[in-house]
C-alpha cells in the first residue's frame, strides 16, 4: 500500500507526454504535508475541493439565467462538471496530467459569487481593492475553507484556477486546457439554456458558424474539442478557422443572449441586494458568523463583508436580504 503514490508517479513519467506537468515536479504547497500513501498531491487537490463547501454550495449559485423554473437550466455545479469532463477529453488525448486537469477544473469557480456575473460586477463596484471572481477562487482554497486555515493546495492547481479566465496563461499545459474548456463549456450550454428560454432560437445562429462548426451542441463542442487536440503543441490552441468561428459565436451569445433585456430582465435587482447586504453587514458586522469576525479583525470589515456575500448562494442572499430590509407579517 505504501508504493502506490510512488508506482503512479513513475507511471506518469512512463506514460504521460514530455508537454505534460508530472506530479513529482510540482513545486508543492505553501504548508509542507507529508505525502499520502495512495494519492498523488493533484489528486488530493481534487478531493479537497470536491469535499469542501464552497464546491458544494456551487450547485445552488446561478450560472447565466437567475431564478429559473425548470430544474434543467445550469448552475455553477453543472458548468463546472462540464469544464471538468471537456478538459479531461482534451487532456486524455494529449497524454497530460489529468489530476491536474481534473483539480483546476473542479475549483476554477469555488470563489464566484451569488446572481452570477451580475454579483460579481455588483461587489467589484463596491470594494474598494476590487474584485474578480477568478480572485476569490484562489482566496476561498488559500484562506476562506476549513476554518480559515485553507485546503493548501499545490502551486499548479492555484495558478490554474487563478488564470483560468483573464489574465496571464497558466503556466502549465493542463491549466491552458481547462482555459479553453471553461468557454468551450458555457458559450454552448448557454446557448442551451437560452433556447430552453426562449431567448433565442437554434435557428437564429449565424449560418456560417453552423456551417464550421455544427448545428447542434454536440457538434460545435466537438469541433472545438478537435481543433485544441489537434493544433496544441507547447501552448493550447486551436485553427485560425476553428478560433474565428469561435469568436463570432462568443460574440452572437453577447448580443443576443447576455445582453438581452428577457434574459436580463431580473439582473436590475442584483445591485439592490447586494449593496444593501454590503451596506448592512459592514455596519452590523457582529451579524456575521464567527469567523468573519476573525477576518474582520486581521484583514479589515471590508474584507470579511465581501467574503460573506461572496460564498452566498442566491436562495441564502435573497432571503438574508428580506430577513433584513422586508418587514414581517403579523397578527394581532
Amino acid at each position: 500500500m505504501s508504493n502506490i503514490r510512488e508506482t503512479t508517479e513513475a507511471i506518469e513519467k512512463q506514460i504521460l507526454s514530455d508537454k505534460a506537468f508530472c506530479v513529482a515536479n510540482s513545486k508543492g504547497r505553501k504548508r509542507e504535508e507529508a505525502k499520502d500513501d495512495i494519492r498523488t498531491d493533484f489528486q488530493r487537490d481534487r478531493d479537497r475541493i470536491i469535499h469542501c463547501k464552497a464546491f458544494r454550495r456551487l450547485k445552488h449559485k446561478t450560472q447565466v439565467f437567475l431564478s429559473p423554473e425548470s430544474d434543467h437550466y445550469r448552475t455553477r455545479m453543472t458548468h463546472t462538471l462540464e469544464v471538468s469532463q471537456i478538459a479531461r477529453t482534451i487532456a486524455r488525448a494529449l497524454r497530460l496530467n489529468e489530476d491536474l486537469t481534473e483539480a483546476i477544473a473542479m475549483g476554477h469557480d469555488l470563489g464566484h459569487t451569488p446572481f452570477g456575473h451580475a454579483g460579481e460586477r455588483a461587489l467589484d463596484k463596491l470594494t474598494s481593492f476590487g474584485f474578480t471572481h477568478y480572485e476569490q477562487s484562489v482566496r476561498v482554497c488559500e484562506r476562506l475553507e476549513k476554518n480559515l486555515k485553507g485546503l493548501n493546495l499545490t502551486y499548479e492547481v492555484l495558478d490554474g484556477i487563478r488564470n483560468h479566465t483573464k489574465g496571464e496563461w497558466p503556466e502549465t499545459l493542463e491549466g491552458q486546457i481547462v482555459r479553453f474548456s471553461d468557454r468551450i463549456a458555457y458559450i454552448n450550454h448557454d446557448i442551451d439554456d437560452a433556447v430552453r428560454g426562449d431567448i433565442i432560437a437554434r435557428d437564429d445562429i449565424p449560418f456560417d458558424i453552423k456551417l464550421t462548426l455544427g448545428t447542434t451542441k454536440s457538434d460545435r463542442i466537438s469541433a472545438l474539442v478537435r481543433s485544441v487536440i489537434e493544433n496544441t503543441d507547447t501552448n493550447a490552441k486551436m485553427s485560425k478557422k476553428i478560433e474565428a468561428a469561435f469568436e463570432t459565436l462568443h460574440t452572437f451569445l453577447f448580443d443576443n443572449v447576455y445582453r438581452n433585456p428577457k434574459a436580463k430582465s431580473e439582473e436590475t435587482k442584483v445591485d439592490g441586494i447586494i449593496e444593501g447586504l454590503f451596506t448592512y453587514f459592514a455596519e452590523n458586522p457582529h451579524k456575521m458568523p464567527a469567523e468573519f469576525s476573525v477576518i474582520s479583525n486581521e484583514e479589515g470589515i471590508e474584507r470579511a463583508v465581501t467574503d460573506y456575500i461572496a460564498g452566498m448562494t442566491d436562495h441564502f442572499a435573497i432571503m438574508t436580504y428580506n430577513n433584513i430590509y422586508v418587514p414581517r407579517s403579523w397578527g394581532i
